[in-house]
């Protein structure tokens, strides 16, 4: 536990019956962990960020830091003697379980890495919820799920094989989830995400084509045939829907698509950088196959009718949120 944090802890303990949702987000100081901090505080909730900082960056959270409703503890959450006593001194309502590995090539290079990123993080937490009594869980998950599929797919399309480690290791930790929810009488809400993007965005093809283009001007190199077609949603779209079906669904099991009806193709998302970096022409070399690596799901789209039933859609259609993501990546690079 870290000084800070023992230096807060007996004000907290007053101030935290005075305050609404206490929620520990683990993976908090990450690309997507760190808006859904932003959306939490400006509710009004107290929050808990656990991230060893190997994706995360401290500062994407560091505005929240002098916030007597925010903890930040960096500590590596598939340790239980890190993790445990955040359980023991902070009473959650719920876990908003965002750490894994985001990098689905590293996990193809190195098999532990989802292994143990993914899938033995989410044991950790399942297991210190159990034990201090926290029974909600929101977690996040992937279309790698699916594998190969005939799109678009819903939520109960079935049976699951997955091709990569990295959809493996979601599919595992889905699965224990349930478990736990039947043996220590949890609630879970199991989203699967599709490509999210925004600020902040630290991996990913759209953060990839603009580095390279910074390196190399006159030439980008797409892995693929520049056919591979996915949904993308902006990162403030994700959280509207994540937070707008925990408040309005109430089984054991929620599980639901998060997503948007259009796609955008790689080709596309080229071009689109190459526009807003306002580049002169730049010779675009593919290197050939449906796949832009092993692993990889060329193209999919999810059946989102189930949380469209609620009421919910998302705002920016995808390649709206590609070009504003771009324009928001090159902000904050100042590119322009």
């Amino acid at each position: 536990m870290t000084k800070l944090v023992e230096e807060r802890v007996s004000s907290f303990k007053v101030m935290i019956d005075c305050v609404g949702m206490r929620a520990l987000i683990t993976g908090g100081a990450g690309f997507i962990g760190s808006h859904l901090v932003d959306r939490l505080m400006e509710e009004g909730s107290f929050v808990v960020c656990a991230d060893d900082l190997s994706l995360g960056r401290k500062d994407y959270i560091h505005h929240h830091l002098n916030s007597e409703r925010f903890v930040f503890v960096e500590c590596d959450v598939r340790k239980h003697n890190l993790l445990a006593p955040l359980f023991e001194r902070y009473a959650f309502d719920v876990v908003f379980h965002l750490a894994a590995n985001s990098d689905i090539q590293a996990g193809m290079r190195d098999p532990s890495i989802d292994l143990e990123r993914t899938f033995f993080s989410t044991y950790t937490v399942l297991v210190c919820m159990q034990k201090y009594g926290v029974k909600k869980i929101v977690f996040a998950s992937t279309p790698a799920v699916y594998g190969m599929q005939e799109w678009p797919v819903g939520e109960d399309t079935g049976p699951l094989f997955p091709i990569s480690l990295y959809g493996a290791a979601k599919l595992a930790s889905e699965a224990y989830i349930s478990a736990f929810v039947e043996l220590a009488s949890m609630q879970a809400w199991i989203f699967r995400f599709p490509n999210v993007i925004g600020e902040r965005l630290t991996h990913g093809v759209i953060f990839d084509f603009i580095k390279n283009l910074r390196d190399v001007p006159s030439e980008l190199t797409v892995l693929g045939d520049g056919k591979q077609e996915k949904p993308y949603m902006h990162v403030s779209d994700l959280i509207d829907g994540i937070l707008f079906v925990f408040k309005r669904t109430d089984e054991a099991r929620n599980y639901f698509h998060l997503g948007v009806l259009d796609a955008t193709r790689v080709s596309d998302i080229a071009r689109i950088v190459i526009e807003e970096m306002k580049l002169p022409p730049v010779s675009i070399v593919y290197t050939g196959g449906a796949q832009g690596w092993r692993g990889d799901v060329p193209r999919f789209q999810y059946d989102i009718s189930k949380v469209s039933k609620l009421g919910w859609r998302a705002k920016l259609g995808s390649t709206e949120a590609v070009r504003h993501t771009v324009r928001a990546l090159l902000d904050e690079l100042s590119l322009k």
